[in-house]
C-alpha cells in the first residue's frame, strides 16, 4: 500500500510539474487566460520545480522501510489534504474551474491513501 501510494503520487506530481514547466497555458485551461502575461507564465513554471522535487522524493522513498517513512507520509498527507480542501472550497463556491471536480477526487484519494499509509507505518513501528 505504501509503495503503491508513493509510486502513484510520484508519477502524478511529476506529470503536474512537467505540465507546469512545459505547457502551463494548456495545463491551466479555464484558469489561465490565453493572453497570460509572461510574468504569470514564469510563475507557473516556477511552481513546476517543487512538484518535480516532491515527485523525486516520493519515488526514492519507495524502498525505504515503512517505519522510516513517517515524515514523508505526513508531509504528503498535509500537502494533498490542503490541496483537497482548496478544491472543496472552489467546487462548493463555484469559484473553481469545472476540472476541479476531477482534481478534488484525485487529491482526496491521495490524502486518504497517505493517511492509510501513515497508519500502516505506525503499526509497523509498534511491532
Amino acid at each position: 500500500m505504501i509503495r503503491l501510494t508513493l509510486t502513484l503520487s510520484s508519477v502524478y506530481l511529476a506529470a503536474v510539474g512537467l505540465a507546469l514547466l512545459f505547457v502551463p497555458l494548456q495545463f491551466g485551461v479555464g484558469a489561465v487566460p490565453t493572453d497570460a502575461s509572461t510574468e504569470l507564465i514564469a510563475l507557473l513554471r516556477l511552481l513546476g520545480g517543487p512538484f518535480l522535487g516532491i515527485a523525486v522524493l516520493n519515488w526514492l522513498s519507495r524502498g525505504v522501510p515503512a517505519v522510516s517513512l513517517q515524515k514523508v507520509l505526513i508531509a504528503n498527507a498535509v500537502g494533498f489534504g490542503v490541496v483537497a480542501l482548496n478544491d472543496v472550497w472552489g467546487v462548493a463556491t463555484g469559484e473553481a474551474r469545472e476540472l476541479a471536480k476531477l482534481f478534488l477526487g484525485v487529491h482526496l484519494g491521495f490524502t486518504l491513501a497517505f493517511l492509510m499509509s501513515l497508519r500502516i507505518s505506525a503499526r509497523v513501528s509498534l511491532a
